[in-house]
């Protein structure tokens, strides 16, 4: 009997330990480690290079979203209106060709932003008029430019041909994106 209840002392134990260090990833980590299992357990066909790629574009995706709804609300001028505007829409568009191709592929993407990406969103919901204008603008070209690079490698180098044919057109997307709010930018100076 002591046995017993020592080894059910032990098991509730490490399932409090392993629940603690769980509770302190986000959604976006969660998902690259359900990934990393699904690879190594030959659960999914795609490399972990591919889920990689899906997790961070998707966890963009949520941030382009957020912030853009907070554009369409928030900005002052007509063009980071209609630029955040385009941002739901494209990256609505894009996150929902993801998730397809993601559940055929049996890839787990986070269901919130991350905590990096969630911080930039709290500071934009802080801001207001021409401040937050500028602070949306300078994040969103920042961030296009980041997302321009990820896209062309993953275009380049993804060995799964659904992955690689999404990361190409995506790409377009973005770099029209990128153009935009280079010019958007410009012309707040």
């Amino acid at each position: 009997m002591k046995k017993v209840v020592l080894l059910a002392f032990l098991i509730a134990g490490g399932l409090t330990v392993q629940s603690c260090g769980s509770e302190k990833k986000d959604s976006t980590e969660r998902a690259e480690d359900m990934n990393e299992q699904k690879v190594d357990d030959k659960m999914t066909s795609v490399s972990e290079d591919g889920t990689e790629f899906a997790v961070k574009a998707a966890n963009g995706s949520m941030l382009e979203i957020a912030a853009g709804k907070m554009a369409e609300e928030k900005g002052t001028s007509q063009a980071v209106k209609d630029f955040g505007a385009m941002m739901v829409k494209d990256h609505g568009k894009a996150s929902e060709e993801l998730k397809s191709i993601a559940t055929s592929k049996n890839i787990t993407l986070p269901s919130t932003m991350g905590e990096e990406q969630q911080k930039h969103v709290d500071e934009l919901a802080k801001l207001s008029g021409k401040e937050f204008d500028k602070k949306y603008v300078d994040m969103m070209a920042d961030d296009h430019d980041d997302d321009m690079d990820m896209f062309d490698k993953a275009s380049k180098d993804l060995k799964d041909p659904e992955l690689k044919a999404f990361a190409t057109q995506t790409a377009s997307v973005v770099k029209g994106h990128l153009e935009r709010i280079t010019t958007i930018k410009k012309d707040m100076k």
